[in-house]
């Protein structure tokens, strides 16, 4: 074969070549993935959520995703090299897997955002400092979400420390889009299962319907009131379907009033266990909910707005009873016998309307729950605050820094709360200086 022949071959295979590649892409193209988008994409908890996401398990075995990993400048190479491990796992769900290290292109296209824990910049020294330093990254990603994202955008925040804050926040600065935004409670709630499992000896998933009320990552109530477990070896055995209540089967009430409450109030000071792969199965079971229900009968704890809904503050975001249902979430409060006392429940929403007033400025200092004396009065103050203008030049007390959110009640006072509200009904966990400790950890790391 002449060379001028072999020339005019290669130029035909060569021209074949790329009218095949401009084909299959163009085939590419014609596929519609659910763009999903993940902030903070360096963080342990990414790294267990990839393979679940593209799984199959979450969105569906015909849903193909494009996953966007959102990150700063100075982590664009762990990024890449998140991009290669996701790739390396062959999913033929997966149909693309990029990143984004540009804020303003930050969202585009998303129809599933997931925020995960942040690194702060800068040092924070006192609570304020902390709360306030979540509204700038929580005012950009607002903007952007509402500028670039799908119009029904689905937002999902997780973490281990002012979930239900960042997820208010949110809420104000993407108005449009705030309907489509909820927090995970169900790490908290997996811990709760696991406790309870350990101490009557059978499997957390056996165990149904803990409620989490109030501050996902701070002040809030594990109510077992509800709670069930199934496959229980006891003196009265029945078939799969057949459960007990938790209460009836645990009869060292010491262990539920003390032991259990330490457990869990330990477990959310420090935020230690809610890492990498719980973080990341609370995330992706909330999000299969989301989109193909929850199991039916079953209670999930979920962070929405408050509107009003068992005596809650309207404009919080509050952990309570919900079930996903046609692609979305309905509020439980045809439940019986889940009713909450005046005086518990405002222990749980103090700290939730104060971190919002702090962090937006219109309250100086954070201000721990005194007594039920002047409850109403400061409830009230905290509603519609009236800030003085010189009160933006007080500086926090030294008594202050030295108990920054520490317990939002005196010992004195939880055993008169407790006295009121039976104890196997309402378990108490509350927050400490731990979690502001937690959260100098991260912006230091």
């Amino acid at each position: 074969m002449s060379t001028q022949l072999m020339m005019v071959i290669a130029k035909e295979n060569l021209k074949a070549h790329t009218e095949k590649e401009v084909e299959e892409k163009s085939l590419k193209d014609l596929v519609s993935p659910l763009q999903v988008w993940i902030t903070s994409a360096t963080t342990p908890a990414c790294y267990h959520l990839i393979p679940m996401l593209t799984s199959g398990e979450v969105f569906g075995m015909q849903t193909e995703i494009s996953l966007v990993l959102l990150g700063s400048k100075h982590v664009e190479e762990r990024l890449k090299a998140l991009v290669i491990e996701a790739e390396d796992l062959a999913s033929p769900l997966l149909h693309k897997v990029s990143i984004c290290t540009k804020e303003e292109e930050a969202f585009r296209g998303a129809q599933v955002v997931i925020i995960l824990d942040e690194h702060m910049d800068g040092e924070v020294y006192t609570l304020e400092d902390c709360l306030r330093s979540r509204v700038p990254l929580c005012r950009r990603y607002g903007g952007l979400m509402e500028k670039n994202a799908h119009a029904s955008v689905r937002v999902i925040v997780g973490g281990k420390s002012f979930v239900n804050l960042k997820t208010v926040l949110l809420m104000k600065f993407a108005p449009n889009i705030a309907r489509n935004m909820i927090a995970v409670a169900m790490g908290v709630e997996g811990e709760a299962k696991a406790a309870l499992a350990r101490k009557l000896r059978t499997t957390p998933a056996y165990i149904k319907d803990v409620i989490i009320w109030g501050n996902i990552s701070g002040n809030n109530y594990i109510d077992l009131r509800k709670a069930k477990v199934y496959n229980y070896k006891s003196a009265i055995c029945g078939p799969p379907h057949y459960s007990q209540p938790v209460l009836s089967l645990i009869f060292d009430s010491e262990w539920v009033k003390k032991e259990f409450v330490e457990t869990l109030k330990t477990l959310s000071v420090t935020g230690r266990h809610f890492r990498g792969i719980l973080a990341a199965h609370s995330i992706a079971t909330t999000l299969k909910y989301w989109y193909h229900g929850s199991p039916p009968g079953e209670i999930v704890s979920l962070g929405v707005l408050s509107e009003g809904q068992f005596g809650i503050p309207e404009g919080i975001v509050f952990s309570m009873p919900v079930k996903f249902e046609k692609g979305t979430w309905v509020v439980l409060t045809d439940l019986k016998d889940i009713e909450i006392s005046q005086q518990v429940m405002t222990r749980m929403t103090n700290d939730l309307i104060q971190e919002k007033l702090v962090a937006l400025g219109d309250l100086p200092t954070f201000q721990s729950y005194k007594s039920e004396t002047d409850l109403s009065k400061r409830h009230e103050e905290l509603i519609v605050p009236h800030i003085d203008d010189h009160q933006d030049e007080q500086r926090v007390s030294d008594e202050h820094k030295d108990s920054l959110y520490s317990d939002l009640v005196t010992d004195e006072e939880k055993d008169l709360a407790m006295s009121e509200v039976d104890f196997l009904d309402m378990i108490p966990q509350t927050t400490s200086e731990k979690l502001l400790q937690e959260s100098i950890n991260d912006s230091e790391g």
